[in-house]
């Protein structure tokens, strides 16, 4: 019996300390296929560890049920589940060693849409035009540890010219204090007015249409969503920037694919697999905003603890995601250590649950994946009915939105966010979604009003928060 292939070993290399989001952005430039993975650093209250990756050596992009999938300047054209073709690359890819010190070695990285999980659901709708899986791989990463104040380069195999034009630019902006992505200042490219869909009346209805079917029980709980869009020009850098600045998060995401560029801020993270096979999830559900001084903040958040309508949402969305779980993991190890724990972010409260599981053999991280989207904390219960009826009342594909962005691992490692509070730069064009759970005692005005708290940092940076356009 043949014995199992060694690893291939780490390299690394140090670098200057990525300190900053313009540091960050600056070491990236503009290049294709660039991402930066973004903790919100720990001096904000967020994470730890950042990612920026460039130059993959492979990409795949899946549109249609058709994956194309480039590599070594050849061109493939793949039919069927994209998610599978994924797989099937990256298994024909020698095992990489890990490092419990830092989260990424190299590996796949990228998005995995709403429309995406809607199509392995076979439920029938419209697709946005953007693609519907959108990944890189990258042989190395630059890992950066807030905490211990320095930023490496590791992977199976270095790219030293890009990690030469990494330090160029960190040396060019220390010296000019130059902007990332060139001059302008700090100032959003957007333009005019935002634009809402549906407006206020036309969310009414599709509500009073969810209640209608809640009460008839055709489902138990339905997140509703709005779109919010508005012109942009320059470089969507700018963007994000103005976005992080109102909104830090601790699984936000910059990403610079061909033709859109992805701004997420995400609060939430979605599946982690851990290299002995823990899986994590942890899904966000009852919300309110801040309060504009310590007093009326703190009874947002007691108001939100208090709440059993908010409370009964989150606990429904538990039951799901136990049961996606629970379709990969080992039986009885699904468990629920932490339920409905109250976290403050920039501009809203959430309530926050854990659950835990223990992958099951042969299963893959990405098998569970594929699985569980989209994920339940933005679809509804149950998945697929709650999934049909988004697909009738909303003003359009929510193309990425709700779907997910992260990596896995070339050492079988895996992390990924929902992405919520995710904006998308096409065509001149920026669009954001913010929506809520609506459960039978859900009131039509708050929810509603919801939907405003959470786009308040979009909103917010839109032509320095000029007025809005309902449609």
């Amino acid at each position: 019996m043949p014995m199992p292939a060694q690893p291939q070993p780490l390299h690394y290399e140090s670098l200057p300390y990525i300190g900053d989001a313009r540091a960050a952005l600056a070491a990236l430039g503009n290049e294709p296929w660039s991402a930066w993975l973004d903790s919100g650093y720990p001096g904000l209250g967020h994470g730890r560890f950042d990612i920026l990756v460039a130059r993959p050596v492979a990409t795949l992009f899946a549109r249609g049920g058709v994956t194309q999938l480039r590599e070594q300047g050849r061109c493939r054209l793949l039919r069927g589940d994209p998610i599978a073709h994924l797989q099937a690359w990256l298994a024909q890819r020698p095992a990489v060693a890990s490092d419990p010190q830092l989260p990424f070695v190299g590996g796949a990285l990228g998005y995995f849409s709403y429309d995406l999980g809607r199509r392995l659901l076979r439920v029938a709708g419209a697709s946005s035009s953007l693609p519907e899986m959108a990944v890189g791989f990258y042989e190395s990463a630059i890992v950066t540890d807030h905490q211990q104040r320095s930023s490496v380069a590791v992977g199976s195999r270095l790219d030293r010219a890009w990690l030469r034009s990494v330090v160029r630019r960190l040396q060019r902006r220390r010296r000019n204090a130059e902007p990332c992505g060139g001059g302008g200042g700090a100032s959003p490219p957007l333009l005019g007015e935002t634009l809402a869909e549906p407006d206020r009346a036309g969310y009414l209805n599709a509500f009073q249409r969810v209640q209608d079917y809640l009460h008839a029980g055709d489902c138990y709980q339905i997140n509703l969503a709005r779109r919010f869009r508005a012109a942009y020009r320059g470089d969507p850098q700018q963007a994000y920037l103005a976005l992080r600045q109102r909104a830090p998060a601790p699984f936000g995401a910059w990403l610079r694919w061909p033709g859109h560029a992805v701004l997420s801020l995400s609060p939430e993270r979605f599946i982690a697999v851990d290299e002995a096979g823990q899986v994590l999830t942890q899904p966000i559900k009852g919300t309110r905003p801040r309060g504009h001084d310590a007093p009326s903040d703190e009874a947002q958040r007691r108001a939100l603890c208090a709440s059993a309508k908010e409370r009964a949402e989150n606990v429904m969305i538990v039951d799901l995601l136990r049961n996606d779980l629970g379709k990969h993991c080992i039986p009885g190890t699904v468990r629920v250590p932490e339920l409905c724990q109250p976290h403050r972010f920039a501009t809203v409260h959430h309530l926050i649950s854990t659950v835990t599981g223990t992958l099951a053999a042969p299963a893959s991280p990405l098998d569970l994946l594929r699985d569980a989207l989209p994920g339940g904390s933005v679809t509804g219960a149950p998945k697929r009915r709650a999934v049909e009826i988004i697909e009738a009342l909303e003003p359009g594909p929510r193309g990425l939105y709700c779907g997910t962005i992260g990596y896995i691992g070339a050492d079988g490692r895996m992390d990924s966010n929902i992405a919520i509070r995710t904006a998308v730069c096409a065509r001149g064009q920026l669009t954001y979604w913010a929506g809520g759970a609506v459960v039978v005692d859900s009131t039509a005005t708050a929810e509603f009003q919801e939907t405003l708290d959470k786009a308040a940092a979009f909103l917010g940076a839109c032509a320095g928060g000029a007025g809005q356009r309902q449609r």
